[in-house]
């Protein structure tokens, strides 16, 4: 009896590192560390002759799976919702009046933002501002943004959308699906490849 209790909890451990193994080498896979300011960025999914590829029509984080829905109110009290911007290319920006990173990709958002057909919605962190009266005077007076600021009040959506790093951003294509995810400051130059990249 206990040659078999001691078999099972083997393969269950076997089981337990195999798998630990599969999924860090999965992750592996779907991301890459870019030297030059710990960003990690995913590729859009590509079938073999290079085109976009849409994995799944299921709702989810990864490459090629429908964005969550998200709705939440803008600055001026709009209600805004994801599904909105079907047909349009979407880029959903995590960010903080407090987060150095957001304060220099900012500037590069509001460029391609008035350069590009994109709509940006820019959510802030607001769970974790000292007040709103901050997140206004950054939005108007600082940086003059044009783009839809959303207030996740209470870090649902940014729970929803796992944010563990700031900024964090997600590039929906126009049926509303992750092509590209980016976790740390873009620069202008790779935010505009990576939209053209965008069906």
């Amino acid at each position: 009896m206990k040659k078999v209790v001691l078999i099972l909890v083997f393969v269950g451990v076997l089981g337990m590192v195999g798998w630990t193994v599969y999924d860090f080498v999965d992750v592996e896979d779907n991301e890459e560390s870019d030297d030059s300011g710990g960003i990690i960025t995913s590729e859009p999914a590509q079938n073999e002759n290079g085109e976009v590829n849409n994995l799944a029509d299921d709702v989810g984080l990864g490459k090629g799976e429908k964005a969550p829905n998200l709705e939440l109110k803008t600055l001026d009290g709009e209600k805004v919702k994801l599904s909105d911007y079907e047909g349009e290319k979407v880029i959903v920006n995590f960010w903080a009046t407090w987060c150095p990173p957001c304060r220099e990709e900012i500037p590069d958002l509001q460029k391609l933002y008035d350069n590009y057909d994109v709509e940006i919605l820019a959510i802030d962190l607001t769970e974790t501002e000292s007040s709103l009266d901050v997140v206004e005077e950054f939005v108007y007076d600082e940086f003059e943004m044009t783009f839809p600021v959303l207030l996740d009040e209470t870090s649902e959506v940014a729970n929803t959308y796992q944010v563990m790093a700031y900024p964090t951003s997600y590039m929906v294509d126009t049926e509303g699906y992750i092509q590209f995810l980016a976790m740390g400051a873009m620069e202008y130059e790779q935010m505009r490849e990576e939209l053209e990249k965008l069906d």
